[in-house]
């Protein structure tokens, strides 16, 4: 029984391989002017080059072939040479063996090879100066995080605001396990815009503090800054720096559909390389590299036809009527009391109410972003195409497959 067990497991594995393979074997189409090999230039992201190879690059882990035995064989370098491939009529991309930077053939020493690169020498996947302050600084902080935060009640020297160097005095920091802080100020509450529900607070990362003496209040020293420390910013334990992890774009999860409801710093009209906040987290099973289509539409608009709007008034139409007055856009819905006789002059009951014929308008494409952090409720995306103005409320949905 056993032995059947595990037979009828690994017949289930390979049967889900070969559906998986069908599917990302027939989803990934080249770009019309997709090149036949391709040489890595210094200042290119995966999502360049992944563009020049396919209509949609967010599949470009389906077509990409790694080499193995390179270190980490998912990076690409400058110099390195990438070729197009077709097998079995469908499109493979692999880094061309024995490929010099600059296209020619070069002697290789068949000794033992270890390939030592500094991570940040590897292509990103997208521009690392776009997204840079958002890796690591906490800039969406929990509500229940908040609330139970500490915060800064004053400074040593009477200031009314501190900075680099300065100390910094903060409610009810008992344990020296933690030394290293974020100096965070709470801004904007992120709510979702259907549900209402309370996602998070943006916060502003103010600075970051290392610990001096544990107590009520603790004292703190600033050791770097972005704005000066005030007192109310709260304060919580700096999570560790992480290196900068390349990631490959692929689709977001299916029927992961979402809206944009903040856009950092301080921008009003969403544009390329802007960075924007998502109400979808990891608990929407949504995860760094992920990639959304955005939508506008599906919003109402007045329908001016069958209101009448655009319609000129009759010139022959009275002024004693009651609809010379009020307007093409309004009409008679009724009477609110003693319909009047046909004969009466004036009709002074009638119950005249604004025409609200409206429509739905539909949902266009208008552009593409990608998730490079993620938080429990909300993620922080970075727009990689914008075919149109964006905003606030723009609507997310995986590409099609």
């Amino acid at each position: 029984m056993r032995a059947l067990k595990r037979c009828l497991a690994a017949t289930s594995v390979v049967l889900c391989s070969m559906l998986l393979g069908v599917q990302s074997a027939t989803s990934a189409e080249l770009a019309a002017d997709a090149p036949q090999t391709y040489v890595v230039q210094s200042g290119d992201t995966l999502w360049s080059i992944a563009g020049r190879f396919l209509r949609d690059p967010w599949l470009w882990s389906e077509v990409y072939e790694a080499n193995p035995g390179i270190g980490d064989p998912n990076l690409i370098y400058p110099g390195d040479v990438l070729e197009l491939r077709m097998v079995g009529g469908e499109p493979r991309i692999r880094r061309s063996r024995g490929a010099s930077g600059q296209g020619g053939a070069r002697v290789v020493r068949l000794s033992p090879q270890v390939r030592s690169s500094s991570l940040t020498e590897a292509v990103p996947t997208i521009s690392i100066a776009a997204i840079g302050p958002f890796l690591t600084q906490p800039y969406v902080a929990d509500s229940d995080e908040i609330k139970r935060a500490s915060y800064v009640v004053g400074f040593p020297d009477e200031h009314l605001l501190a900075g680099v160097n300065d100390s910094i005095y903060v409610r009810k920091i008992r344990s020296a396990d933690q030394t290293r802080f974020h100096v965070l100020r709470p801004g904007d509450e992120l709510r979702d815009p259907d549900s209402n529900e309370l996602l998070g607070y943006e916060a502003t990362f103010v600075a970051s503090a290392a610990l001096e003496r544990v107590g009520d209040p603790a004292k703190l020293k600033v050791v770097r800054m972005e704005r000066a420390v005030s007192i109310g910013d709260r304060v919580i334990p700096a999570s560790e720096e992480r290196p900068l992890v390349n990631f490959f774009p692929k689709p977001a999860p299916s029927g992961a559909r979402g809206r944009i409801i903040s856009v950092l710093n301080g921008v009003s009209q969403i544009g390329r390389y802007d960075v924007v906040v998502l109400n979808l987290g990891e608990r929407d099973r949504v995860s760094v590299g992920d990639t959304f289509e955005m939508y506008i539409g599906g919003e109402k608009a007045p329908d001016d036809v069958r209101r009448g709007m655009n319609l000129q008034r009759p010139p022959a139409e009275s002024p004693f009527s009651s609809g010379f007055w009020l307007g093409p856009d309004w009409e008679r819905k009724g009477w609110l009391r003693d319909e009047p006789d046909a004969d009466s002059s004036l009709p002074i009951h009638a119950d005249w109410r604004r025409n609200q014929s409206q429509y739905v308008t539909p949902f266009e494409r208008s552009g593409l972003l990608m998730v490079f952090r993620t938080f429990d409720r909300v993620s922080f995306g970075i727009v990689l195409k914008a075919n149109r103005s964006l905003h606030v409320g723009d609507w997310l949905a995986p590409p099609p497959a």
